[in-house]
């Protein structure tokens, strides 16, 4: 205790311990093993990656250095144009359309509604099935020669749709079968929102005169801004990235009508073996990708709301 302590009544401020080099290898010793781990699944392939992208290859023996011209070559690619629209148009479809119906599901599972379980694990089912297998399921549904979907169009007099051969049902195909995938995580998180939230909150709301819509409007939907943002970051990221429901259903048929950047990738790097393009596809998807997330993260204002 200092003199200025005693005279003042009151005891100097305790000193902050200083951690020793044990403290700090024991801290390291714990984070080296992810850091590891993401150093060698992560880092070195999108290195490997971008030296690929750089370079002119045909499947066989090293690549030719050719800089920014597989990048330059995108610009005048018809087909890289018309997959990213495809991936756009995806992309604001499926992100909404999940976290709406993920939201009414979870609301619904919110509240006293009988056999909540059940309706639960059937919402939750297509998270336990692997894409491939889903989209095979799908594949069942809407094939137009033996599908189910055609098969009930038919039965009660309506004709039959073009689920693979025509541009526009085929697009439809993809986005009803990537909804029935993703509605049930969406629920998932949102119930978890909702199950966060004070009932007092709700009861102050009522008290004041708030009717059940408003209620919806100006406590709940608010309050849910944490689990909205991490949807839509997760939702667009992944509408980003699809490939086997695409791959699985439609090819990205029929005349490209179907077809999105990674499948587009796909294509360059395993059909025509054309790696160092596919390459700079996925490169530049990647970029999207990260732009889209900071982007989102400092315009948002309910990333860290809390009650």
């Amino acid at each position: 205790m200092t003199a200025a302590g005693v005279a003042l009544g009151r005891s100097a401020p305790p000193r902050r311990r200083r951690r020793g080099p044990r403290s700090d290898r024991a801290a390291y010793g714990f984070v080296a093993p992810n850091l590891l781990l993401l150093a060698l699944f992560v880092l070195v392939p999108l290195v490997g990656t971008f030296v690929l992208s750089a370079q002119r290859t045909n499947g066989f023996g090293s690549g030719a250095f050719i800089g920014l011209g597989n990048y330059v070559r995108l610009f005048g690619d018809p087909l890289f144009w018309r997959s990213s629209l495809n991936t756009a148009i995806y992309t604001v479809l499926v992100t909404p359309l999940s976290m709406g119906l993920g939201l009414l599901a979870a609301l619904l599972l919110n509240t006293v509604l009988p056999a909540r379980a059940v309706f639960r694990s059937i919402l939750i089912l297509p998270m336990a099935v692997s894409g491939v297998a889903s989209a095979l399921i799908g594949k069942l549904v809407f094939d137009e020669n033996a599908g189910v979907l055609n098969g009930l169009l038919q039965a009660i007099g309506l004709p039959a749709v073009r689920w693979e051969s025509g541009s526009v049902p085929a697009f439809a195909a993809v986005v009803l079968v990537t909804l029935w995938l993703r509605v049930g995580f969406n629920m998932l998180i949102y119930l978890a929102g909702l199950q966060g939230i004070g009932q007092e909150l709700q009861e102050a709301a009522t008290l004041d005169g708030a009717r059940g819509w408003q209620r919806l409007l100006y406590v709940t939907i608010p309050l849910l801004g944490p689990s909205t943002f991490f949807l839509v970051v997760i939702d667009v990221i992944w509408s980003f990235q699809v490939f086997d429901i695409v791959f699985v259903l439609t090819g990205g048929g029929p005349q490209d009508a179907t077809s999105v950047l990674v499948t587009y990738a796909y294509d360059n790097g395993f059909v025509t073996r054309d790696q160092g393009y596919a390459a700079a596809i996925g490169i530049v998807l990647l970029v999207v990708a990260v732009a889209f997330t900071v982007i989102r993260w400092r315009t948002s204002r309910t990333r860290d709301l809390t009650e």
